[in-house]
This record gives structure tokens, sequence and C-alpha cells, in this order.
């Protein structure tokens, strides 16, 4: 009987498009956003939590776990607010730059939260990250079942091209979870990350999001950009990558992912 039951869930799952894990949600696959993708090897996925429905491009992609790069602020953020490593008056979140000298002029300054990750400071992320130290950190990145949960590249390198993985799917995932107050974290904590990501409000429309990008053996590697529109009172996620194309970061993802979304009209 077992059997037969299991058999007819895979089929309930093949007819719907459903992950046979379990998870919900129906998928549209667009193959025709390839245009947007030409000269790179990219994932883009987007999930409505109205219809509780995924459009995806590049479906095998966007569960490939890649490194986080620096969209791993976002949860960075909140880890080091929730083990009180940061406070949630951002006045109290300043960290005084040591005073080497970087290639981003912004980064040569001190940082607070908000600034930090505005201006995308690693600097100030790898400092945060030893503050939380390797013990508190492994056990948040359990609780958020963050990827593959694998911190062992170091406790101020883990997610920068090394041991930390996630897929795009499970990016979107993430943010759904942090937009629903559904993560084992305390809400204000949560609504400060929200806060501090947000790019562009009106009175219908917020877009937010984060870049990553890898820097590897002279170029860019790898791109992300993540995020979330709230627009009309429905409120969507999602999650673009790139590979193996010329300046294959974060700008360029996010450009595409921008693209894209007017393409779907929702910007």
């Amino acid at each position: 009987m077992k059997r037969y039951l299991s058999i007819i869930l895979l089929a309930i799952c093949f007819c719907f498009n459903l992950p046979a894990t379990g998870q919900a949600g129906s998928s549209i696959i667009r193959d025709d956003l390839s245009k947007f993708f030409t000269g790179y090897e990219g994932t883009f996925i987007l999930y409505d939590e109205d219809s509780d429905r995924y459009t995806i491009y590049n479906e095998q992609q966007s569960n490939v776990r890649l490194s986080p790069c620096s969209t791993f602020k976002i949860f960075n953020s909140l880890i080091g607010l929730e083990s009180g490593v940061l406070d949630q008056e951002d006045v109290f979140t300043l960290i005084k730059w040591n005073g080497q000298q970087y290639p981003y002029p912004a980064w040569n300054r001190d940082h607070t939260l908000a600034s930090a990750i505005a201006n995308s400071v690693v600097w100030y992320y790898r400092e945060v990250a030893r503050r939380v130290g390797t013990g508190r950190m492994e056990d948040y990145i359990n609780k958020l079942h963050y990827g593959n949960q694998d911190i062992s590249g170091g406790i101020d390198q883990f997610w920068l091209g090394s041991s930390l993985k996630i897929s795009a799917r499970e990016q979107v995932e993430l943010l759904q979870q942090l937009y629903n107050d559904k993560l084992p974290f305390a809400p204000d904590n949560m609504a400060v990350v929200r806060k501090i990501i947000v790019l562009t409000a009106s009175n219908d429309l917020v877009f937010s999001g984060k870049t990553g990008s890898a820097y590897q053996d002279g170029h860019y590697s790898l791109g992300w950009f993540v995020g979330s529109v709230e627009k009309d009172g429905h409120r969507y996620f999602f999650a673009t990558n790139i590979l193996n194309g010329p300046d294959a970061h974060g700008g360029k993802a996010r450009e595409i992912s921008k693209l894209i979304l007017k393409e779907l009209g929702l910007l």
C-alpha cells in the first residue's frame, strides 16, 4: 500500500511540476529568458508568494550550490544583530576603519551596518564574523539551514568563494522566510535587515536586493543578485546568478535581474 501511495504522490508532483521533496509551488519554465543571459551560464528564479508559483530560467542551475559571496551579508547582518555583536540602533553599529587601503574608496572609512551593506564593505563583515566567533556562527548557520552549512573555510572568509555554498532556489526560500518572520531570530532584528537592503521605495513599489561577486585569477567568475519586489500589495522573491562570461559579477547579475523583472511587469 505504501508503495502505491508513493507512486501516486510522485505522479502528482510530475503532473503539477512540484518538487518531489514535498515543497509546495508550481513552476513556469521560461526558456525565452535566455536572451538576457547571452554570453553567460546563468539562472533566474522568482517566487510569487500570492500564487505560490515559481518562474524559472535554467532550472538545473537554480539548484546548483555556489559561493554566496556578498549576498551572505544579508544573513551576516542578521547574525550580527542576533548575537549582540551589532545593535538595532545603527549609530551603535559603528566599526572603525583600521587604515588599510582598499581599491574601493568607499571602504576606506569608518562604517555602520547601514553604510557597510550599502557599499558592500567586505572588511566590515569579516570583522562582524570574527566577533561572532566560529561556535556561534556555526550554530546560527545551522539554524538558518543555510545551503551546505559549511563554514570550515575560515570564520572571516567562508562565504567568499570558499566552503559555504547555496543555490538560487535556497536563496529565494530563505528570503521568503526572512520577510515572513519565519526564521528562528528576533522579529525586530529581521525587520532591521529588511530595511537596510531596500534599494528604492515608493507608494506602490519597494525594490530590495543585494549583489555578490567572486573575483578569481584576475577576473570576475561569479555574479549574484538576490532580493524582493513588493508591488501593489503583492510580494515576490528572486535570485539570479551568472558564471563563465565577461564581467560575471554582481553588477551584471543585477542588470540582468532588473531587465527580467521589467519583462515580467514587476519593475
